[in-house]
């Protein structure tokens, strides 16, 4: 157990409730446990109801159950204790206060619990991120995916392989540190084949597409189009809520509007984004109006983000006015390529209702919908969601990859194998394959990851 001060939160959201807990952990938390009324000799992982009372003035601030769980067997290595309150922001302020009277405590900082729960040795980095995860996750995917990695299925994974690179360097060294003694001729070549068979397993395995990282960002979909096709009114639609303003006037959109969807229990993010319209000397065409200067230079801004987020999305929804089929816009055309579908948008407009005449352009899916009355929404959503569920998927055992640094890491082990294979003195080859194990190391924390603590543990919130 490490050397730490006495900390305590609201570990469940502020607000009102029927229950709140109170955490408290670190060497003093049994003696807080004692002074605000609860058993002098509390039972580990017991239960037990009592009136919590204010250390100073002897009041009772609220019935509650309490619970004691003893180092090291706690989330966090070290004693801790819980409150289970009745969840009145009243009561909840009351035992904070008495918390905060007593003589070594304070209030913990984001992440401080699950950050000692690393230190000692309870979670590891990936862990760690699978618990963040877990509290953010969104969809059913999202869930599945966090509680895997928080399992530490990950860990598993990397772990194995670590032990097998060592397994490997046990060979080298011996080969190195004993030149003169009686060992088997045949180490050198084993450990090679050893690292081949290895490298070989992780260059499979960062060839995979990268599903976990994906998954836990959210499919990426962008509805774009000329000005005044319905881009607004089909992202209203699908997300059923008025998200963006949908007006008769050209160029409504100016920025890229984001709403979050749950398509088969996995995660999307639907973007709006500008109306791409032909420019002329550097200002899109439009009718002359009032400041017309200012609202050209918003327009083309709004038109670059456009293209940006067309560029770096997954799938692109490109949105045409049905009456202009077949003869669709340059513009337009110049859209649809491998990550389209094309969506005819307005058919409630069109002088004589009915379909295309056909489900796809140019080998991509084509769609015939009215946003404004929803006709055709039920197949594209379908459609949508067959895509997402396709590229999301998890299949096999091995688990998924969930944030670039585990990427990077795997990349950095790889190279180091690369440099051991081809390697002609046994003592450089040495030296790569100790790198290529420390790279490993890093993706559970094992070494050099000081630098990431930070950035790992401020988004978590107060209380965890």
């Amino acid at each position: 157990m490490t050397g730490y001060d006495t900390i305590f939160a609201l570990s469940t959201a502020p607000g009102r409730s029927g229950i709140a807990v109170v955490r408290i952990s670190g060497p003093g938390s049994r003696a807080a446990l004692s002074a605000l009324g609860g058993p002098g000799d509390p039972k580990a992982r017991h239960a037990s109801l009592v009136d919590l009372k204010s250390p100073e003035e002897g009041e009772t601030i609220d019935r509650a159950l309490v619970l004691w769980f003893p180092r090291p067997h706690s989330f966090t290595g070290e004693d801790v204790a819980e409150f289970h309150l009745h969840g009145g922001p009243v009561v909840v302020r009351a035992a904070l206060e008495a918390l905060a009277g007593q003589d070594g405590l304070r209030p913990a900082e984001p992440g401080e619990f699950t950050r000692r729960a690393f230190d000692n040795g309870k979670l590891d980095l990936t862990e760690v991120e699978g618990l963040a995860d877990l509290i953010a996750a969104e969809t059913e995917a999202q869930r599945r995916q966090a509680l895997r990695q928080m399992r530490g299925a990950l860990s598993a994974l990397t772990e194995d392989w670590r032990h097998r690179l060592l397994a490997a360097l046990a060979q080298v060294e011996a080969a190195i540190d004993f030149p003169d003694e009686d060992l088997p001729p045949d180490g050198w070549i084993q450990a090679k084949d050893l690292v081949l068979e290895l490298k070989n397993d992780i260059s499979q395995y960062l060839g995979q597409s990268p599903i976990g990282e994906r998954l836990r960002d959210g499919y990426q979909i962008a509805i774009v189009g000329a000005p005044n096709v319905g881009k607004s009114s089909l992202l209203n639609a699908l997300a059923r809520r008025e998200a963006a303003i949908v007006a008769e006037t050209a160029g409504t959109t100016r920025d890229v509007i984001e709403v979050h969807l749950d398509l088969g229990g996995y995660p999307v993010t639907l973007a709006d984004t500008a109306g791409l319209r032909e420019e002329i000397d550097g200002t899109p065409e439009r009718p002359e109006q009032p400041d017309a200067d200012t609202i050209g230079a918003v327009e083309i801004e709004g038109m670059r983000r456009a293209r940006l987020r067309a560029e770096s999305a997954d799938l692109k929804l490109v949105v045409a006015d049905f009456r202009d089929w077949p003869n669709l816009d340059p513009g337009v055309e110049a859209l649809i390529d491998e990550t389209a579908v094309l969506v005819l948008n307005k058919l409630d407009l069109a002088p004589v209702s009915g379909s295309p005449g056909a489900d796809r352009y140019r080998g991509r899916p084509l769609f015939a919908v009215s946003a404004r009355e929803g006709t055709g929404l039920g197949g594209l959503l379908d459609h949508l969601r067959d895509l997402v569920t396709g590229d999301l998927g998890v299949s096999g055992s091995a688990p998924s990859l969930t944030r670039v640094r585990h990427r990077r890491a795997l990349e950095e082990c790889r190279d180091g194998l690369d440099r051991f294979l081809a390697a002609a003195e046994v003592a450089l080859a040495a030296e790569d394959l100790r790198l290529a194990i420390r790279a490993l190391g890093r993706i559970t924390g094992r070494v050099d990851v000081e630098d990431l603590l930070d950035v790992i543990f401020k988004d978590f919130c107060i209380g965890k």
